[in-house]
């Protein structure tokens, strides 16, 4: 990982959108795989509680850049693009926590599957909830079954994108004050969307064996 200091950055507008639907590159980084790989593989082994903490509180000292200039540029469906995507996700949780846990509430209340249960998040989920939930998922990267936690973290996308969409159903029928409200939710809830979509394909080619 990069060893000089960052200042942890906030997500500005348009880089989720960059990262998450953008084009990959054809030919991956062999940089980008080697990293995640011997990362994984090193702390997996060995489960020092010490380290596994300071790899699931990294961007909060060094900025989501710096995971970004390892990762970000990957395929979505190879380990380096899986980590990527995880610590996205919780970027993205600390950064709204209030907005997140409201939309996760919301999903539980209209979604009809069993991806609350998946998640794990506790009911009702408030923003220490939600920002919770993020970094046990983390550390099931480091410690647990790594495709189970990238099935709770797909799990966990699709609820909160089934809130977003209620939530702009809602906007669109009452927010006259601010029309762009609806388009912003729902952009929110397709990206989450496409994100469950890449944690839930990474997790089968981690079962096979054939997650590069």
């Amino acid at each position: 990982m990069a060893s000089d200091y960052h200042r942890p950055t906030r997500i500005p507008p348009g880089m989720f959108e960059g990262f998450v639907g953008g084009d990959d590159p054809a030919m991956l980084s062999r940089v980008a795989h080697d990293t995640a790989t011997a990362i994984l593989s090193r702390v997996r082994e060995n489960p020092d509680p010490v380290i596994v903490q300071r790899l699931i509180t990294y961007t909060d000292e060094h900025g989501i850049d710096a995971i970004a200039e390892l990762w970000s540029q990957s395929s979505a469906k190879s380990l380096p693009g899986a980590l990527w995507r995880v610590y996205l996700l919780r970027t993205l949780i600390r950064q709204d926590p209030l907005g997140v846990s409201h939309a996760f509430q919301r999903g539980t209340e209209v979604s009809h599957t069993i991806d609350q249960v998946v998640a794990g998040a506790a009911i009702p989920a408030g923003p220490t909830e939600v920002q919770e939930l993020a970094d046990r998922i983390l550390h099931g990267v480091f410690t647990g079954d790594f495709a189970v936690a990238l099935e709770r973290a797909a799990a966990f996308c699709r609820v909160v994108a089934a809130g977003f969409a209620s939530l702009a159903d809602d906007a669109d029928a009452a927010d006259a004050a601010h029309p762009d409200r609806p388009t912003e939710l729902t952009q929110r809830a397709l990206r989450l969307t496409q994100l469950a979509d890449e944690f839930t394909s990474c997790a089968r080619l981690w079962r096979r064996d054939a997650l590069d």
